[in-house]
């Protein structure tokens, strides 16, 4: 059971604070909204969780059934998909999942994988030649098939169409329901079913 802690967490960028004093507490099996107008700091509050931008007061404490885990350890029990990740354009679909793998394991095979968000088709296709949709469909497999308790998604439903939106609230309900998954979105329908919401005004 993961569980993640901020304590009068706080993020700036030369002398404007991001947010500030944020406490909270996330727990596996949730599914948690960060929400704000834009420029409010909900996709660097995710960053900040993630690990990929340093917070500048308070905590982010990553706990795996009340034991504590290194700050140095955090990232290998998170996955992530965000529309400004880029992913390497010049490999193939299964050679970026088989590159993917050496890193973090995934919960199928590439096969079974690409079947589900229906990019079986495109298996030996370079991702360079991919539309934005089915890169979004990519970066989701990524994330939600990556073997780690921690689930962050930034405005996941970016370049998807109808079918693609469908897709992504069958990932959440079929394979999110055991990790927790914390979504950054002013978007409505990409975290309607989420039993928490942050609000960023809150924390200004």
């Amino acid at each position: 059971m993961i569980k993640v802690k901020l304590t009068n967490t706080g993020k700036r960028f030369n002398r404007e604070w991001i947010f500030r004093h944020i406490n909270y507490e996330f727990v596996a099996g949730k599914q948690y909204a960060i929400t704000g107008a834009n420029g409010s700091g909900k996709s660097t509050l995710l960053q900040v969780i993630a690990g990929s931008l340093n917070y500048n007061e308070g905590s982010v404490e990553f706990s795996i059934n009340d034991l504590q885990c290194p700050a140095e350890d955090h990232y290998t029990y998170t996955s992530f998909a965000a529309p400004y990740l880029e992913l390497i354009e010049e490999m193939t679909t299964l050679e970026f999942l088989t590159f993917h793998r050496a890193f973090k394991p995934l919960t199928l095979s590439n096969e079974a994988l690409l079947k589900i968000v229906q990019l079986q088709n495109a298996a030996n296709k370079e991702i360079r030649y991919f539309s934005s949709g089915m890169k979004q469909r990519l970066k989701l497999a990524q994330a939600f098939f990556s073997a780690n308790p921690l689930l962050l998604l930034d405005e996941p439903t970016t370049n998807l169409d109808a079918e693609g939106i469908a897709l992504y609230h069958q990932l959440i309900r079929e394979y999110g329901a055991q990790k927790l998954v914390i979504i950054s979105s002013n978007d409505k329908q990409e975290y309607d079913f989420c039993e928490k919401v942050i609000e960023m005004a809150n924390y200004k």
